[in-house]
């Protein structure tokens, strides 16, 4: 699911406000198209909507069939062929077809069910919604039940052609420790690639909002806000400062969490050194070798700017299975 869309919760809120909602769905693509599987729609009972699945004639098709939906209490799967020479204007960059679940909530979608979606999201907890087209039949299933789906945010039919699986992951994290002129650039990126991002420093002149206008800042001790945050397998760590009585007491923590990417800014040297710290502290040589030191692709970064745009890089990396 994409990061921003918050398209279940409103979907909620506008049932239990009398409104009525339909929740409409992208099930499966081809060619090209401005939103991925997953994406969502709300179109609500009097013609209010909230989110995209395409654009354009498409996305004007799919509300009428919502507004329908909703009279009818039946859900609907749709079918939008486009030429290349359409496609532009109905929103398909070059051409391709578009399948859309809408489903109205109350009845073809229970309300119950989707509150519990709602309450999981919430909590971080990553779950999966499943509908079987054919038969109609709906549940959510725990993130084990398709853990590669989990891991790749890739929602999308089974192999028998009926089942459709929606992934609802608990949004992207970045943790940064250090309130450094990298940080200023990682942040925004990271904000752009979809994360929510919290920076930590407990150097209040460093980590000032004349720095970082607008951006959710801890001046607690690194090792005070990871525990007051939470870590876990959504959560990317970034350790910017150079200086172990900051850096060391996030990277413990992270070293003996789940988190998907652990980096730390240093020399070959340093990290060296870095090693032998954890070392002493007790941990594995297989929990530290998840530190990615030094931070980020190689890709002959030079300031600050490029260097957050290699670490960004590798994170996407590592999340997306690409890189260990």
């Amino acid at each position: 699911m994409d990061r921003f869309d918050n398209s279940p919760e409103t979907a909620l809120a506008w049932h239990r406000k009398g409104v009525g909602a339909a929740l409409a769905t992208v099930v499966q693509t081809w060619g090209s198209a401005p939103r991925r599987v997953g994406a969502q729609l709300v179109i609500g009972g009097d013609g209010r909507i909230e989110g995209s699945v395409s654009g354009g004639c498409v996305e004007g098709a799919v509300i009428v069939e919502a507004m329908d939906a909703l009279e009818d209490g039946e859900a609907r799967l749709l079918e939008f062929g486009v030429s290349d020479e359409d496609a532009f204007a109905v929103g398909l960059a070059c051409g391709g077809t578009i399948r859309v679940l809408v489903e109205p909530i109350g009845k073809a979608m229970s309300e119950a069910m989707l509150a519990d979606l709602v309450v999981a999201r919430a909590k971080r907890t990553g779950v999966i919604y499943e509908v079987n087209i054919e038969t109609g039949h709906r549940e959510l299933k725990s993130p084990e039940a398709y853990p590669d789906r989990m891991r790749m945010d890739r929602s999308g039919f089974e192999e028998d052609g009926a089942t459709f699986v929606a992934v609802h992951n608990p949004p992207l994290r970045l943790i940064v420790i250090g309130a450094v002129h990298i940080a200023q650039a990682l942040i925004p990126m990271a904000r752009i690639a979809g994360y929510d991002p919290v920076l930590v420093d407990p150097r209040e002149a460093f980590a000032s909002d004349q720095r970082f206008p607008g951006e959710r800042i801890l001046t607690d001790w690194p090792d005070e806000a990871v525990a007051k945050l939470g870590l876990d397998t959504r959560t990317a760590l970034v350790l910017l400062t150079h200086d172990p009585k900051l850096d060391d007491p996030a990277l413990q923590a992270a070293l003996a969490a789940d988190v998907f990417y652990i980096g730390a800014l240093g020399s070959t040297r340093t990290h060296a050194k870095r090693v032998d710290r954890m070392q002493e502290a007790g941990f594995t040589a297989a929990q530290i070798a998840r530190i990615h030191g030094p931070i980020g692709l190689d890709i002959g970064a030079a300031g600050p700017s490029e260097i957050a745009v290699s670490i960004l890089a590798q994170m996407t990396a590592v999340l997306r299975g690409k890189l260990a």
